[in-house]
């Protein structure tokens, strides 16, 4: 039995600096230690996408972006050792390929890879695919899966080159004019900036319905992911009243 969605994601758990507790203690356990510990003790959460779940080995794959020595997991996926031991909570999940629909455009960075190439090997037999995928630069290009059902794909890369990130894909998607295209589902996941921008494309300027799209910011640029977390209702709350106005402003 695989998993129902290839977006799925997990909350993988890390001890806070100076945690007084291990994951290597098999004791130890996460509903205990929010019980029992003051919050600055309690695990950090860092959420992950899956790649993929093997039910007959019961492993799964999760891919890391390293970003030199900063941050918590990146560094954590750098140095960690064969047979450590982690917590995760999850996994969650809500989308994948409908075999109803026949044709998809996919749009992401690397924090959407994972979910991005799930879909591509479960895209329903007979569909066709669009994939824009932002990724730095031609030395770190990921590897593209192929759908086992046959279905025909087409990659654009978009390298960043040193470009903010989602700047060059709000651009190749913008300028492909792909959201002319009538029935076509849509995944956009990735740096919330560029959901801001691409949120606009579709649905205020090329008016495609929403319920063709699934679409949310994964991170932020300049914060972690509590600091994101925590301010995203808001930010999605602004971007919702900037479209609207805009739709009321063209309708005049």
């Amino acid at each position: 039995m695989g998993l129902e969605f290839t977006d799925h994601y997990i909350k993988l758990l890390f001890p806070p600096a100076g945690a007084s507790w291990s994951w290597e203690d098999p004791t130890v356990d996460p509903a205990t230690l929010r019980e029992t510990l003051p919050r600055d003790q309690w695990p950090v959460m860092r959420t992950y996408t899956l790649r993929s779940w093997d039910a007959d080995a019961n492993t799964v794959d999760v891919d890391f972006v390293v970003h030199g020595d900063a941050g918590l997991a990146g560094p954590w996926a750098a140095t960690v050792e064969p047979g450590a031991r982690i917590a995760f909570a999850g996994p969650g999940g809500s989308w994948r390929p409908s075999p109803e629909v026949s044709r998809f455009i996919f749009a992401g960075d690397e924090a959407a890879a994972p979910a991005i190439l799930a879909a591509v090997e479960a895209l329903p037999a007979g569909s066709s695919a669009e994939v824009f995928l932002e990724e730095e630069d031609a030395d770190h290009e990921l590897e593209i899966p192929v759908p086992a059902s046959g279905a025909q794909v087409r990659i654009h890369r978009v390298h960043r080159n040193g470009a903010i990130h989602g700047s060059e894909l709000v651009r190749a998607v913008t300028a492909s004019g792909l959201a002319a295209e009538q029935g076509a589902s849509w995944f956009v996941h990735g740096v919330a900036e560029m959901i801001r921008d691409l949120r606009r494309y579709l649905f205020v300027d090329n008016g495609v319905p929403k319920s063709d799209v699934s679409i949310s910011g994964y991170w932020r640029l300049g914060m972690i992911e509590d600091e994101w977390q925590a301010g995203k209702r808001e930010f999605n709350a602004e971007i919702e009243a900037a479209e609207a106005a805009a739709g009321d402003q063209a309708a005049r």
